[in-house]
Formats: structure tokens, sequence, C-alpha cells
């Protein structure tokens, strides 16, 4: 999320500190007092410090002037997640989460709460940003818009629905492409590097009356024939998102509540931060309650079913959460904006540690929220270290197994 307009920074410090002397230091609550110990400058959190990204992800769609949303609106009935036997996993639970900086981790096991423990003065009403996490959510609706009839085929070019693609790289490319990231079209997603396109596509000036991502993904060229290379893009997933608006003339946020936000029995309202033009970033940034993530989790688990009905085609989970293309890493493939390990576990990752993990072997669903020290988890470890956990988790239920317990 980067933002071209300088004077924000401006806006953001007289917003925060008038807010603060409106209300008092001691009444806007902890959320506001750590945010406004050292607030962000604009919308780049690549390059924020690791405090000021502790304290906002919990605050995202709550600081307009940093990043607006479109709410996503739960139902009346709430899904009640029951609480299971606690769990007791081979691990020093404390040392890990302070090791991750994390906020949250739920872990259910047959739909039951096995483990709930949060960090960070978050708790279970609090919302936390997804990140990449939001792809899997973007990729659902896809199918929810195939099974309504919004959507013919995955193999319709996505010139189809987003018409001013029509001249580019992106031309040939279908559906299929843009879900396994597979388009041919150039892209850099270096999340230390300022010049690469993850960092400098929000910042881009739209053409008149176009969407910001669309815009800056009609400049990039080919790279590879659509379907021979895989090359993960954020930018792609934003495309998904808004050929999903087009087809089914709803925002995707409208979208995910009416077919499993609202349905499924979400606890709490969740939120979509929006791009520079005013649309979803689609492959990033849905606000939501870590129960809601791990709610979100069961309902890919029982197979796509909300209020009674299917939302998905028969085949759906089938095919996205099955290596669709290999990534050339050992154990790991991609299918539709699902990371597919060769276990049968699938899962979706996003920047600085968010992440849900899905074991259909096993029953077994974990979402998790934390602040990394840096995107990929690669300067300290805690990307492996989070593999490590869910290995750990996996062996636990498995000895429960064993046991008979």
């Amino acid at each position: 999320m980067k933002s071209a307009r300088p004077s924000g920074v401006l806006i953001i410090i007289l917003v925060l500190v008038s807010t603060a002397l409106g209300f008092g230091w001691v009444t806007i609550g902890p959320d506001w007092r750590a945010l406004l110990s050292d607030p962000p400058m604009g919308r780049d959190l690549l390059f924020w410090s690791q405090g000021q990204r502790t304290a906002a992800f919990r605050m995202l769609d709550r600081i307009p002037v940093i990043v607006q949303s479109h709410p996503i609106t739960a139902g009346r009935d709430v899904r009640t997640l029951q609480t299971g036997t606690p769990l007791d996993p081979d691990l020093d639970l404390d040392a890990y989460m302070t090791r991750q900086n994390s906020a949250a981790i739920i872990i259910l096991h047959d739909g039951k709460i096995r483990l709930e423990r949060y960090g960070l003065g978050f708790d279970a009403s609090g919302r936390w940003t997804s990140f990449s996490v939001a792809k899997s959510l973007t990729s659902t609706l896809v199918g929810a818009a195939i099974k309504d009839g919004y959507i013919g085929s995955l193999d319709d070019p996505v010139t189809k629905y987003i018409p001013e693609l029509g001249d580019s790289a992106y031309e040939g490319v279908t559906i299929r492409h843009i879900l396994t990231m597979t388009s041919g079209v150039g892209w850099t997603e270096d999340y230390d590097d300022p010049n690469s396109d993850v960092a400098r596509y929000d910042a881009h000036t739209a053409a008149d009356g176009m969407d910001t991502t669309v815009s800056y993904m009609r400049l990039l060229h080919r790279a590879h024939p659509p379907g021979s290379r895989w090359n993960y893009s954020t930018g792609e997933t934003n495309l998904v998102g808004v050929l999903v608006s087009r087809a089914t003339g709803r925002s995707p946020a409208r979208y995910l509540s009416e077919k499993i936000w609202a349905t499924y029995g979400m606890a709490h309202d969740a939120s979509w931060l929006l791009g520079s033009t005013g649309h979803e970033m689609s492959g990033c940034c849905i606000q939501a309650a870590t129960r809601d993530f791990a709610r979100y989790c069961q309902f890919i688990l029982e197979g796509g079913w909300a209020a009674g009905k299917a939302v998905l085609p028969d085949d759906w989970l089938a095919q996205a959460t099955r290596k669709q293309v290999d990534i050339g890493t050992p154990n790991i493939g991609y299918g539709f904006q699902w990371w597919v390990r060769d276990d049968g576990a699938f899962l979706a990752d996003g920047i600085f540690g968010q992440g849900i993990f899905i074991d259909p072997g096993r029953r077994l669903v974990i979402a998790s929220n934390s602040s990394w020290t840096s995107a990929n988890g690669d300067l300290n470890g805690e990307w492996e270290d989070r593999n490590a956990f869910y290995r750990a988790i996996q062996q636990a239920v498995d000895a429960e197994t064993v046991s008979g317990s």
C-alpha cells in the first residue's frame, strides 16, 4: 500500500494528534496509544518499522487517512465454535509466540477449538490484517461466481471481463492462468526493493476512469508464453478481484459477505482495504478476527457449504487445492491461490507472519497472525519456525490417534 501523496504524512500526524487531544491519552485505549507513540508515515507499510507494523496491523481499517476500506458484513446467526480437549503439542508455546511476535493462534480439530492463545495485547474481538491470506479468499470468490453463472469458464480470456487489458501482455491470458500465476506477464515481487512492482503499483497514477491495478498491469511486458512458467504476483490477484467485480456486479467485499461471511456464521464484521482508486486490494488486506479466519478454514474443510447450500462447484476445491503448477520448491506447489503441500495439506500465507493452514486428512485448521521482523520471515527464521510449528501440531494430532485419545 503506497501513496504518491506526500501531504498525507502531515495529515496523518495532525489527525492522530487531534484525536489524542480530543479524547485524552488514557481514554483512547491501548491500540491508539501504541499507534500514536510511533505513527506510520504514509501507506508504504513494506518499509515501516516493526513497531509501527505491530501497532498498525490491528488498526488499518480504523485509519482512513492511511487507507480506506469496504465492510464485509457478518450475519445474525453466528456459527458457534465449541471447545474441545486442550491440545498438548511437544513445544514451548510461550517461547514460540515470543519468537514469532505472535498476536493470535487458533487451532480447530474436528471443528472444535483445541488451542487458542493471544499476544501483543490482541484478543478475540480484535481484527488483524491478512495480507496475502486474502488471495485464497479471492480465488474462492471465482469459484462462487462460476457456481452462480457469472463466470462461464476458467478458460475464458481475462480480457472478456476486463477489456481494458486488450492490446496488452494479457491478450491470450485466461482466468486459469492468473489463478495459478502462470500468465507469463513480467512482474517483480521483492518486498525489500522499493522499485519492485509490488512496491510501486499502488502509487501508480491511474489512467482516467481506470482502476489502479488495471492501469498498471496493462503496461507490463510479456516475459514468457502463457501457462509456461510460474511467477508470484500480487498484481494478478488484484486483477482477479477486478474480474469478480466485473462479472458479478458486486464489490469483492459485498460478494464475500453474501456468499460466505454472512451465511456461514462469522461472528464479526470484517473489512477489505482499498487501493488508491477505491477497489479492494484483492491480493491483500482483509481485516478480520482470527476466529473468523479459522471459521473460513472450516468452511473450506467442510467442502464450501453455507446455510445448507453449496457455494462452490462440486469439483472446485479438488482443483483449487491440488498442485496445478510446480514452483521449483520440494514438497510444495501452487493451486488456485493456495500453497499445496505433498502431504495433502494446503495453506495461505501473508507477509509479516499471517497464515491459515488446512489439513483435510487430520481434520485440522490453524489460523495465526504475527508481526515478523521481515516480510518473508527469513531474517530471523520465523518462516521455518512456523513450518516446524505446523509439523508439531500434526504430530500431536497423530499421537492422539495412536494412543486412542
